[in-house]
């Protein structure tokens, strides 16, 4: 029998690491043409998210794809509001909070609107880690190794 750590077959591995990079190609896709198409950087990163929850089950916690991400996660989720206040910020030195500060491109191309892709990746990169991460929550708490509340009080 395979441990819980080995994760799934090795047809089930192959076949997950290709459907990851197609996902997350399209993760990308979506925010980046977010302002012009439907979707924007939450889909892309709900569609992120996927992919690495898909990774994380064919896998298993210790090794593939997503592995890495299992430490960082925090990091990466944090980077993105960084991200996203920055460029909102940036958006004073145009006039007003979150004002587009770069030049527009030509109309129906990805640099027709620099400014709303660049908060899209931010976006994503927020909301994909920030899912991602509640999966690790469930995952923890299934095994059991979630911390509990251990607050003042408690007997």
């Amino acid at each position: 029998m395979r441990s819980d750590r080995d994760g799934l077959s090795a047809i089930v591995q192959v076949v997950a690491r290709w459907t990851l990079v197609m996902i997350v190609v399209y993760g990308l896709a979506v925010a980046c043409f977010g302002h012009l198409t439907p979707g924007g950087g939450f889909a892309g990163g709900v569609a992120l998210a996927c992919g690495f929850v898909l990774a994380t089950l064919a896998f298993g916690g210790g090794s593939g794809p997503a592995a890495a991400l299992h430490r960082r996660v925090a990091a990466l989720e944090a980077s993105g509001a960084l991200a996203f206040l920055g460029l909102a910020a940036l958006g004073w030195t145009a006039g007003h909070f979150l004002q587009a500060w770069t030049p527009r491109g030509a109309a129906f191309t990805l640099v027709s609107a620099p400014f709303l892709v660049l908060i899209n990746l931010a976006i994503l990169l927020k909301v994909g880690a920030g899912l991602f991460a509640g999966f690790m929550v469930l995952v923890l708490f299934d095994r059991g190794l979630a911390p509990t509340g251990g607050g003042e009080g408690e007997t």
